[in-house]
C-alpha cells in the first residue's frame, strides 16, 4: 500500500533502496517496499513490525523526520537487522519486541507454532469435554524471545506455559515480551540448559506438550552465515554443534521423562534433518508415532511426535 499523497517520494526512495538492499531468504517478508515502510513509520515515531507497517498508512515526514529516515536507511544498509532497528517482530498474530538478546522470530517457525497450537487446542477441547478445570501444561525450551511460548498462551487460554533458555539475556527479553503482551501471569520463564530447569517431580510425566526450536546449524556453517545474522544475532541461537544435531538429539532423548503418556513433542529441524529425526524417534521405543511436517514449498521443517 502506497498512500497517494506520498507516492512519488516513496517510490523514488524504493527504487534507490532496491539497488543497495540485500534481502535474506529466511526473512521473505522484508521486501524493499516493506522495509522502507517500516523505516518510514519509525522515522515518524512509530515502532512497527514489517507486518504491521505494511497494513498502516504512512504519514508525511517533516524535514527532521526525513533526515531521520535517511539515517535509518543507512543503518539498515550497513547490515543491522530491520527488527533490531524497529524493535518489533510479528509472529503468529502477535506484535512482539525484538532485540539482540535473542533470535529474531522467523516466519518459518510458524509451521512449528501452528502444529503445536493445533495439538494444544485438541488437548484443551478434551479437557473441556471431561469438565476438567485443569489447565494444559506446555513447556517450551530454547525459548529465545519467548515467541512460541507466548503465542501458544495467547491463542489458547487454557494453556499454562513454562519456558526456559540457556541465555539469561534471552529470558530477560522474553519476560519483557510477556509483560508487553499481558501474559506474564500465564507464562513462567526460567534460565537453564534445555529441560534442566524443569527437572523436578512436578514436571516428570506431567507435561502435555513440549515445544522446541533448537539451534540446528552446524558450527562450521554458522561461521559462513550472512553478516546480518552472524554479526547481530546470538550464535547460541544457531550453533547446533559439529553436525548441527547435538541439541536436537538431546531434546528428543530427554523429552520422554517429562511428557505424560500420550503427550506431544513438537520440534523444528533444519533442512535435510527431518527424515533422520523421525527414524531416530521411531527406533527409540519412547514415541508411539512421529511424523515430519512440510512447509508451503514442501520442505520438511518440523517433527511432531507422541509418546
Amino acid at each position: 500500500m502506497v498512500d497517494p499523497a506520498l507516492g512519488e517520494p516513496f517510490l523514488s526512495r524504493c527504487a534507490a533502496l532496491a539497488d543497495r538492499l540485500q534481502t535474506l531468504p529466511d526473512k521473505p517478508e522484508e521486501t524493499v517496499a516493506a522495509t522502507l515502510r517500516t523505516l518510514w513509520h519509525l522515522a515518524a515515531g512509530r515502532a512497527l513490525s514489517v507486518e504491521a507497517a505494511t497494513r498502516t498508512a504512512l504519514a508525511p515526514l517533516d524535514a527532521a523526520a526525513e533526515a531521520g529516515l535517511n539515517a535509518l536507511i543507512e543503518r539498515r544498509l550497513s547490515g543491522i537487522p530491520l527488527a533490531h532497528l524497529s524493535g518489533r517482530q510479528h509472529f503468529m498474530g502477535l506484535e512482539m519486541l525484538a532485540g539482540k538478546e535473542a533470535l529474531i522470530p522467523r516466519a518459518e517457525t510458524e509451521l512449528l507454532g501452528g502444529a503445536a497450537l493445533e495439538v494444544l487446542r485438541g488437548l484443551a477441547a478434551r479437557s473441556n469435554s471431561t469438565n476438567s478445570t485443569n489447565s494444559v501444561t506446555v513447556v517450551d525450551v530454547c525459548t529465545g524471545s519467548g515467541n512460541l511460548a507466548l503465542a501458544l498462551a495467547h491463542h489458547e487460554p487454557k494453556a499454562r506455559v513454562f519456558a526456559a533458555d540457556l541465555s539469561a539475556d534471552a529470558v530477560d527479553l522474553a519476560r519483557r515480551n510477556a509483560i508487553h503482551l499481558g501474559l506474564q501471569s500465564r507464562v513462567e520463564l526460567r534460565v537453564g540448559d534445555l529441560l534442566e530447569p524443569f527437572n523436578q517431580a512436578r514436571f516428570h510425566a506431567q507435561v502435555d506438550l513440549l515445544v522446541c526450536n533448537p539451534p540446528y546449524i552446524s558450527s562450521k556453517k554458522v561461521d559462513t552465515m550472512s553478516g546480518e545474522i552472524s554479526g547481530f544475532e546470538p550464535r547460541l541461537a544457531f550453533d547446533g554443534g559439529p553436525l548441527g544435531i547435538g541439541i536436537l538429539n538431546r531434546v528428543i532423548r530427554e523429552a520422554p521423562l517429562y511428557l505424560r503418556p500420550g503427550g506431544w513433542l513438537a520440534i523444528e529441524v533444519g533442512l535435510g534433518q527431518a527424515a533422520a529425526t523421525v527414524k531416530r524417534m521411531q527406533g527409540m521405543g519412547a514415541y508411539r508415532s512421529a511424523k515430519a511436517l512440510t512447509n508451503h514449498v514442501g520442505e520438511p521443517r518440523a517433527v511432531l511426535a507422541q509418546t
